[in-house]
């Protein structure tokens, strides 16, 4: 007798298959069966169900499932042999099962966005910047078709130089600029130049210290108190200091005046490095825009930036504006040739930036962004007035500041009411979770919500706004009353 008809295990009419989602019902069990074979449920030489009895359990066309089984056969999954039946092909090894842990559909795949970090892709300018694409290569020169020169295109540093003078208050010439694909590819530049140890805003990115400890930088917290980083924590033993002076990420305060000029001061002091990350420096709702703390020493001040808010991450081009003493190190750092950049992009941008779209754009998008503000506050006031927005008036992102203890429970509500949003909590510099003050051991943290309020699509955001109203804890009981007590004996 046939071996392979023999060591097969025969299966009843009781295949338990998922047949779950909507659509056509031929591919959600053929995608069944696929996923029973790949995690191992199905084991090679396994005898499937006749087609007849697995339609009857599943309630599908007899045809439905014979035409299921023929394209699997066909693609390799299974195989048929007369008299034997349908079987699971067999493999020169079984597949090996592979435990996930289940996640929340509503958490896998939130219906609603408001994590912070970018703008709403549809947005982006396309019929401007195909405009100024068509002019650029139209007038790029030959040069520009040949091995990338690790500056940067000589033509975007010329137009950053004169908008970010214009707009920041920068004070560089184009020869202190070099392009990046983005603010993250500027700081492994300038650990790999600078080295450590930094230190940093206790709140920040995870991302950018994870970056930085790759490189071989450690990072030690700075506290972090409505006048932005407490400067006054430095030392002559931190090689460079990274902060968000215009708009602290994501808290929301502004650097005050006095700790802009203490951090200039200790660079000066100790040849230490301010790395300024000027991430959304052009989007302040309430006033003008301050400038950038490099305006007050550019030989002591980097300045990043990048177009990841402004126009869109995808376009992965990003800027230093650096020391003299920096240029050629960090351009040493990145290589002879551009390996990250395209020169037909960067060329584009500096069209874009000459020709006024780019100012177009970002006044359009500050309008949109504080408009987006605007209605969270409102929503807010409306449906919970207990709840208070930090900060100032600026940016992509809001914190929202929530009862003690709120937070994760917050995150979690959202989550199942279709909506992703993070916590404050997630932005905490491991190394602040304690710190010693006046003697005593304290936990940094305040409960929060990172409000992203740019990404999502203009008919959309009502929606989300209206889930996040929903995830937020009630009012807080007011303290029962003390109980009254005796008067005292005489």
């Amino acid at each position: 007798m046939n071996s392979w008809v023999n060591s097969a295990e025969i299966l009843g009419s009781d295949l338990p298959l998922e047949l779950s989602g909507t659509g056509n019902r031929r591919a959600l069990l053929m995608d069944a069966l696929r996923e029973a074979v790949r995690s191992g449920r199905l084991a090679p030489g396994t005898r499937l169900p006749p087609y007849r009895s697995l339609a009857a359990d599943l309630g599908l066309a007899r045809n439905t499932v014979a035409d299921a089984y023929a394209e699997l056969v066909a693609e390799g999954w299974l195989a048929a042999r007369q008299g034997s039946g349908t079987r699971v092909a067999e493999r020169a090894a079984p597949v090996t099962p592979v435990h996930r842990p289940r996640t929340p559909e509503r958490v896998a795949r939130p219906v609603h966005d408001l994590v912070q970090g970018q703008p709403d892709p549809s947005v982006f300018p396309r019929t401007a910047w195909l405009a100024s694409a068509r002019r650029a290569l139209a007038a790029a020169p030959d040069d520009a078709f040949g091995p990338g020169d690790p500056h940067g295109r000589p033509e975007l540093r010329r137009a950053l130089a004169g908008y970010l003078a214009r707009v920041r208050g920068v004070r560089a010439a184009p020869d202190r600029i070099v392009l990046c694909s983005g603010a993250a590819h500027g700081l492994r530049l300038l650990a790999e130049v600078v080295g450590g140890p930094w230190a940093a805003e206790e709140y920040g990115l995870p991302f950018h210290r994870e970056l930085l400890a790759s490189h071989g930088v450690g990072t030690r917290p700075l506290g972090v108190d409505a006048d932005g980083a407490r400067v006054d924590g430095l030392t002559r033993h931190d090689r460079a200091v990274l902060l968000t002076p215009a708009h602290q990420f994501p808290t929301g305060g502004p650097l005050h005046p006095e700790r802009r000029a203490a951090v200039v001061d200790w660079a000066r002091a100790t040849g230490g490095l301010v790395v300024e990350d000027d991430y959304d420096g052009e989007f302040r709702y309430d006033r003008q825009p301050v400038g950038a703390v490099q305006g007050l020493d550019p030989e002591h001040v980097v300045l990043v930036g990048s177009v990841s808010k402004s126009l869109s991450p995808a376009l992965r081009i990003g800027w230093l504006v650096l020391p003299q003493r920096l240029v050629a190190p960090v351009v040493a750092a990145k290589g002879e040739r551009e390996p990250f950049s395209s020169a037909t992009e960067q060329l584009t941008l500096a069209d874009f930036i000459e020709s006024g779209a780019y100012d177009r754009q970002v006044r359009r998008m500050r309008q949109r962004h504080r408009r987006r503000r605007d209605q969270l506050v409102a929503a807010l006031h409306a449906r919970a007035p207990h709840i208070r927005v930090t900060g100032i008036a600026a940016g992509l992102h809001a914190v929202l500041e929530l009862p003690p203890g709120t937070e994760h429970s917050a995150v979690r509500a959202a989550a199942w009411q279709g909506l992703a949003v993070e916590g404050l909590g997630d932005y905490l510099h491991p190394g602040a979770e304690h710190r010693t003050v006046a003697g005593a051991s304290v936990v940094p943290h305040r409960d929060g919500l990172v409000v992203g309020y740019a990404t999502p699509a203009e008919s959309a955001y009502p929606e989300a706004l209206d889930a996040l109203c929903r995830s937020l804890p009630p009012v807080s009981p007011p303290p029962a009353p003390a109980a009254p007590q005796p008067p005292a004996a005489p």
